[in-house]
């Protein structure tokens, strides 16, 4: 004779140690980006107006360089630790680098360039190269 055998399909252990896992506390470490730079960009008759947002960074930190018509904002945020007493259980500052390229189209005098930082925004004066102007020349 057969003996009849119950099975319990929710009894076995993989199946069990699964729920018991979606119970446990979960921890999630963020990664936390670079600061962003966020830019405007005004044109004007002579000069370029640009505003770029740069929270949280020294001003020794920043690098502006001019290349014919094409600008790039480099900022770095460096870590500054000071620990007296205990150890650090979270930190969410940014830390790293980063960088902004754009194009003006026109050409841009760096000579005459100016920048200036304060309060997490970095405002540049970017005067524009005279250009040519063109002419029509007579065939004779």
């Amino acid at each position: 004779m057969r003996s009849l055998q119950l099975s319990d399909p929710f009894a076995t252990e993989g199946f069990d140690d699964f729920f018991r896992s979606m119970m446990r506390p979960v921890r999630f470490e963020i990664v936390t980006p670079a600061p962003e730079i966020k830019l405007e960009v005004r044109e004007e008759d002579d000069a370029f107006r640009v505003k770029a947002e740069i929270p949280g960074v020294n001003k020794n930190d920043l690098k502006v360089k001019i290349d014919g018509d094409t600008v790039t904002i480099s900022a770095e945020t460096k870590q500054q630790t000071e620990e007296k007493n205990g150890k650090v259980l979270k930190s969410e500052f940014k830390y790293g680098a980063s960088s902004r390229t754009f194009s003006l189209g026109t050409g841009i005098d760096a000579e005459k360039a100016e920048a200036h930082y304060q309060d997490g925004v970095l405002q540049l004066t970017l005067p524009k190269k005279p250009s040519s102007q063109s002419i029509t020349v007579a065939v004779g």
